[in-house]
C-alpha cells in the first residue's frame, strides 16, 4: 500500500513536466519523495483506496491544490515558498511539513473534494469548432456543455482565438487565447448563442470567494499566464452550473426550433464509467434521430483517446449522423493542429 501514493507523486511529476511546470515537477518529486504515512491526513492519503494517479483519484492533484489554495490565503508561509517566489527544497518542504501540522483539518477537508481543472484555454477548440459549426449552418447555437465545473467554458463565445492576424470569436474580450496554430483557421462567422446550460456532479461558482481560490488552486502556480486568463474569465461567466448527473441530464434534452444544438465536453466525458458512456451516446444518438435541418444537433468533443498527443477533437452532426474529426488539442490549449477534412 505504502508504494502506491509515492508512484502517484511521480507520475503527476512527469505530466506536470510535459506541461509546462517545472516547479510543479519539482514539488510532487519532492513529496513522493519525503512523505510518510506518519499523522492521520498522510495515512488518509496512503490508504486512499482505488487508483491514485491521474487516471483515477488524482490524489497528488487534490493535496497540491490543497497547498496552492493555502498560498493563495497566505496560511502557513505557503506564499513564500511558491512562485514567483524561489527556494531550496528544505524551505519548501518546511512550509509543506507546518501545513500538514497546523492545517491537517484544511488538506483534509480539501482533498474529499475531486479536482476542479476548469482550463478556460480549451474554449480555443470550442471558438474553433462553434465558428465551423456557425459558418455551415447559419443558425444561433443552443450550448450543452457536459462536466462544466465552473462554467468557463459554457461561456467560449465570450473569449477570443488569434489565429495568425485574426481573431475569431469576441475580439474585444479581455480573454484571448493564442495556441500554436497548425492548418487552416477556422472560417470567420457570425457566432451568436441564444442559450447556454451546463452540468456537474459538483459544481462551483467562480462568483464565489471560496469557489473561486478552488478553481484557481488547481492552476499551477508558475503559470502565470493560466492564472490571469482564468482571473479573466471568472469576470466574463455569470450563468450557474446546474448540479446533477449528466447522463440523467442528457435524457431529458430536446432541441430547439430555428437553432443548432451543441453539446459538447472537453476532458470530461473519459470520467463517465463505460455503462454511463453508453446511456450517453444512446440518449445523444436518440436526440440526434429526431434532428430536422431547422432544428440540427452537434456533439463535439475534446477528448483523450490515447492514439495521439494531446486530445483528439471530433464532431458528430445530425440530420445524417456525420462523423467528423476535426484534429487535436493540447490538453491545456497551448496548441491546436486543426485538420477539418472540409
Amino acid at each position: 500500500m505504502t508504494d502506491r501514493l509515492p508512484e502517484a507523486f511521480r507520475t503527476q511529476a512527469k505530466a506536470c513536466g510535459d506541461l509546462g511546470s517545472p516547479f510543479m515537477q519539482r514539488l510532487m518529486n519532492l513529496i513522493a519523495d519525503r512523505l510518510q504515512p506518519d499523522r492521520p491526513v498522510t495515512r488518509k492519503m496512503f490508504n486512499w483506496p482505488g487508483d491514485l494517479g491521474p487516471s483515477g483519484e488524482s490524489i497528488p492533484l487534490r493535496f497540491a491544490s490543497a497547498l496552492h489554495a493555502l498560498a493563495l490565503l497566505e496560511r502557513c508561509g505557503m506564499q513564500d515558498v511558491f512562485p514567483p517566489h524561489e527556494q531550496d527544497d528544505e524551505t519548501i518542504w518546511g512550509a509543506v511539513e507546518w501545513a500538514l501540522t497546523d492545517e491537517a483539518a484544511f488538506i483534509s477537508t480539501w482533498i474529499d473534494s475531486p479536482p476542479q481543472t476548469n482550463e478556460v484555454r480549451r474554449s480555443a477548440a470550442l471558438i474553433a469548432a462553434g465558428q465551423w459549426i456557425s459558418e455551415r449552418y447559419k443558425l444561433p447555437l443552443v450550448l450543452r456543455e457536459i462536466g462544466s465545473s465552473a462554467g468557463l467554458n459554457l461561456h467560449f463565445d465570450h473569449y477570443g482565438l488569434e489565429v495568425g492576424e485574426t481573431v475569431f470569436g469576441n475580439p474585444d474580450s479581455p480573454v484571448v487565447f493564442t495556441p500554436e496554430w497548425t492548418g487552416n483557421p477556422p472560417p470567420q462567422a457570425d457566432m451568436q448563442v441564444i442559450d447556454r446550460q451546463g452540468i456537474d456532479l459538483m459544481p462551483i461558482d467562480p462568483r464565489s470567494p471560496v469557489d473561486a481560490t478552488r478553481l484557481l488552486s488547481y492552476l499551477w502556480a508558475d503559470q502565470t499566464y493560466r492564472m490571469e486568463l482564468t482571473r479573466s474569465a471568472i469576470t466574463l461567466c455569470d450563468t450557474p452550473v446546474l448540479q446533477g448527473d449528466a447522463v440523467d441530464w442528457l435524457d431529458s434534452l430536446s432541441l430547439t426550433q430555428g437553432a443548432m444544438t451543441m453539446i459538447y465536453s472537453t476532458v470530461a466525458w473519459q470520467y463517465l464509467s463505460g455503462p454511463q458512456q453508453e446511456r450517453g451516446r444512446a440518449a445523444i444518438e436518440t436526440l440526434g434521430k429526431a434532428a430536422t435541418k431547422k432544428a440540427p444537433l452537434a456533439w463535439f468533443r475534446m477528448e483523450a483517446d490515447e492514439k495521439g498527443k494531446g486530445a483528439a477533437l471530433t464532431l458528430r452532426l445530425w440530420p445524417g449522423d456525420l462523423s467528423l474529426k476535426m484534429g487535436r488539442a493540447d490538453f491545456h490549449g497551448r496548441w491546436i493542429s486543426w485538420k477539418v477534412p472540409y
